[in-house]
């Protein structure tokens, strides 16, 4: 059904009331929603199957440790995320227009933006985590479920705030480049809202993004002094585990700026140059690739750990694979001051990039 020629339109900049900004309606090819469609089709499937494959596979196996409850966190957030998010887009996309309600558009926006926050945040507290496990190894040693409970507090109720607020006028939500999705009012032209942008693209992804460069930084060059010290010690180079987590290190890194960049990006453009006109596609993909976190979150975060993919394997293969090699061991309890402490970590350390 074209979108241009259904009596039930979306609403025009007349019905939106105050919470959800002016729009102008868009024109765009029929052709063009339907692909966006089934590219947040495929989005949707992958998004799901593999967070539940996460949660069930943690929960099953008692892989509840202070460590992994961050890796569960950051499958439930991105669960949602698919589910409010690329499954409404989804729908909306092959019927041509946001066809379900100002109160749907609202919610949606406030869900996107909510649980986006919620992984964005949660993946710089287990850079934080890391950085203490690797880099300060008696203060990781403290890493308790409690404390880990409060860093997710923390992080749930400062994500909260900051999607809650435009429900109560400090910008708002409403429909967003080809009005097929919602998000934060980015064309709404005032002060209250610039001001809400340039806030939120501080605290919400300039400052996680210095965290999660720094602790990561400092995990690397922590982990190739450990290994020049044993190389020193007689003891055997991990020059292969040292290259694996620089990947995954890497990969962490990029795949966080693939899915949040261009989201500040259209920020700070819309804030520095208000009068500045911006296509409706290139206004609404930064929320569709904010959507494909969920995708490979999972994949980085937990699948390229040994015992995580083993415990999946097993659990996809009901009960039949039988897994080869070493299980990944835990940091060591004993001081760090003597030789064999030292050739013991430096053989467990790297699995620390990834969860413990």
């Amino acid at each position: 059904m074209d979108a241009n020629n259904d009596s039930s339109a979306p609403w025009t900049s007349a019905d939106i009331t105050t919470i959800l900004p002016t729009v102008t309606p868009t024109i765009f090819p029929r052709i063009g929603y339907s692909i966006i469609s089934f590219l947040m089709f495929v989005t949707t499937l992958l998004t799901v199957f593999n967070n539940v494959l996460v949660i069930v596979v943690m929960v099953r196996n008692s892989l509840l440790q202070p460590m992994n409850v961050l890796i569960l966190s950051l499958a439930v957030s991105d669960l949602m995320i698919g589910l409010c998010g690329s499954l409404v887009v989804t729908i909306t996309n092959y019927r041509g227009y946001f066809f379900i309600g100002r109160a749907a558009c609202v919610f949606q926006g406030f869900a996107v933006n909510y649980f986006g926050l919620v992984s964005l945040c949660t993946l710089t507290l287990l850079a934080y985590e890391r950085y203490h496990v690797v880099c300060k190894p008696r203060a990781g040693l403290k890493l308790s479920m409690r404390r880990s409970m409060m860093g997710l507090l923390f992080v749930w109720v400062f994500c909260l705030f900051w999607a809650i607020t435009p429900l109560f006028g400090w910008s708002g939500y409403g429909p967003e480049g080809v009005q097929t999705s919602c998000s934060l009012a980015w064309e709404e032209r005032s002060w209250s809202n610039y001001s809400y942008l340039l806030l939120y693209t501080l605290l919400c992804f300039l400052v996680p993004v210095a965290i999660i460069i720094y602790c990561y930084f400092k995990v690397l060059t922590s982990m190739n002094k450990l290994n020049r010290s044993v190389e020193l010690q007689g003891g055997r180079s991990s020059l292969q585990e040292n290259e694996h987590a620089v990947t995954m290190v890497l990969c962490m890194i990029v795949a966080f700026f693939v899915c949040w960049l261009p989201y500040t990006v259209l920020s700070v453009v819309v804030v520095a140059d208000p009068e500045l006109y911006i296509h409706p596609l290139i206004a609404t993909m930064p929320m569709y690739f904010a959507k494909t976190s969920p995708v490979y979150n999972p994949i980085i975060y937990f699948l390229s750990n040994k015992q995580f993919r083993d415990a999946t394997l097993e659990v996809l293969s009901c009960g039949k694979y039988i897994p080869h090699g070493p299980a990944s061991a835990n940091i060591s309890m004993q001081p760090l001051n003597n030789r064999e402490s030292r050739l013991t970590l430096t053989r467990t350390i790297h699995s620390k990039i990834l969860p413990l």
